[in-house]
């Protein structure tokens, strides 16, 4: 299957959308052009202004579905390809531009709320509507949609859909894809299909999931139903603890969520990660935390659950108040990634992140397979000044292992990636497959981890592809996410060695 392209000039392709439009629907403002051209993934690149394109020819910005079907129209019949966009915090490559003169669909302006149901406990809102202005309507009124994802100020709901966001408390209210209840999209060529708001139903396979996470590559997400819960900001109660060991934190976690209990956090911190958030961390342990919230007799016995658990391994107690405090700092919004920015021009230093996902019986191995190899193979190891991991979300069957590691760039802007978080980024995602986990946990494939995506699926991979043969025949649906790129820039369809 190869990819064909547009034959229409940029001002052909910026004359029609302005059409479908009118002029306050386009920018091609050429700053704002380069920026949309990358996501947080090239950070470093970007604040020292370094942007090699492909460039698109406008961001444009819909203001109803009714507008995305017309661009999305006219995209599969002239084909134009499209990166569909909302919050913009995407860290995987996701919103990079990979085709010239590509279209930037960005639903920001679709930002109303468009109905609060406490009766049935569900919410509906278009998918620029930004989380936290939700979120604080919904507490107003005694409710929460429980996800709150570090990206909180600034994430927006279609987004969060579309990468299958999660959220520091899904322990206890599940991640985005257990949150929906039901959407609406518009697929390439224009078709709008709407999958409606039922507790459950067994009526064939579950088709929200075609929708959920497909990161822009089947549809454009333009509305969205997720559940509510109650609000109990009163009754939350926050556990630290000190553990010498990893594998006794892995143990108290996976003792708390098998016997039944849903705390909303449970995280287990490398000596060397919590030192990040505490500053005064000792570097001979790990950090567990967790915390309760909900009715208060729920509460007290899901306390009581975390306190037995941590009984039965070595362990030393963090005051409650501490715990609480950092997380009312954790999320970051704009003010953090300004000065974020302001320090990497500073410094020349940077920190990143690569999340995978493990069975409770491999997450120890994981952890240390992961240590050793970038400590001992790692070309750069010694640019390194922080090398941990964390545990932030598990379920009944294991956990997630969240990898950071902080370095001096000692080379050129431009080849921080190539030499220091593609390789990292590499061995993260390798030895979480020869374990038999996930390459990624929530963050979404993007761009950046195509490479492994037919290893990741195996022969299901054959039920991924087809739904892009299936959705989108002409490949314009932000080329080069989620399904790898042959030489020629189609996408890669075939099930691996078949």
């Amino acid at each position: 299957m190869v990819a064909s392209r547009s034959t229409l000039t940029r001002d052909e392709i910026v004359a029609a959308v302005t059409d479908l439009l009118g002029p306050e629907g386009v920018d091609t403002d050429a700053a704002r052009l380069r920026a949309a051209s990358v996501d947080r993934f090239r950070k470093y690149t970007a604040v020292h202004d370094i942007f090699d394109g492909p460039f698109p020819a406008a961001i444009v910005h819909p203001t109803s579905t009714a507008q995305v079907a017309a661009l999305l129209d006219f995209a599969h019949r002239e084909r134009v390809a499209v990166v569909p966009r909302t919050g913009g915090t995407s860290t995987e490559g996701g919103l990079e531009t990979v085709v010239a003169d590509s279209l930037v669909i960005d639903g920001s302006r679709m930002d109303r709320v468009l109905a609060v149901d406490a009766e049935n406990m569900m919410v509906t809102v278009q998918c620029g509507v930004p989380l936290q202005q939700l979120e604080d309507l919904l507490r107003e009124q005694g409710l929460t949609t429980g996800h709150s994802p570090q990206s909180k100020p600034i994430a927006q709901m279609g987004g969060l859909v579309a990468t299958r966001s999660i959220g520091q408390f899904s322990t206890l209210y599940g991640a985005i894809e257990d949150m929906v209840v039901g959407l609406e999209a518009v697929l390439p060529g224009g078709e709008v299909v709407r999958i409606k708001n039922v507790p459950r139903r067994a009526a064939g396979p579950d088709i929200r999931h075609l929708l959920i996470g497909n990161e822009g590559t089947l549809a454009f997400i333009t509305e969205v139903t997720v559940k509510l819960f109650r609000f109990y900001p009163d009754t939350t109660r926050y556990h630290g603890f000190l553990v010498p060991d990893f594998a006794d934190g892995v143990r108290v976690l996976r003792e708390v969520m098998v016997a039944g209990y849903r705390p909303s956090v449970a995280r287990l911190y490398s000596p060397e990660d919590a030192r990040q958030h505490f500053s005064d961390h000792p570097m001979d342990q790990n950090l567990v935390v967790l915390s309760a919230e909900g009715p208060a007799g729920l509460v007290a016995a899901t306390s009581q659950a975390i306190e037995e658990a941590a009984a039965a391994v070595v362990h030393t107690p963090v005051p409650e108040a501490r715990i609480r405090s950092w997380f009312e700092h954790l999320n970051w919004g704009p003010d953090k990634i300004e000065a974020e920015k302001k320090q990497m021009l500073a410094t020349r230093h940077l920190g990143y992140t690569t999340e995978v996902s493990v069975d409770w019986s491999r997450t120890a191995e994981l952890y240390d397979a992961v240590m050793t190899r970038i400590r001992t193979t790692f070309p750069r190891a010694a640019d390194l000044t922080m090398l941990g991991a964390h545990s932030s979300h598990s379920y009944q069957t294991g956990t997630n292992l969240y990898f950071v590691y902080d370095y001096e760039i000692r080379c050129e802007p431009r080849e921080e990636i190539e030499e220091y978080h593609v390789p990292l980024n590499a061995i993260i995602v390798e030895e979480a497959l020869k374990v038999g986990g996930s390459m990624v946990h929530h963050h979404g494939v993007g761009k950046y981890r195509t490479p492994w995506v037919q290893e990741e699926h195996g022969s299901a991979y054959r039920l991924l592809a087809g739904l892009k043969r299936e959705f989108d025949p002409h490949q314009i649906m932000n080329p080069g996410s989620v399904y790898p790129l042959d030489a020629d820039g189609a996408a890669v369809l075939e099930v691996a060695g078949s």
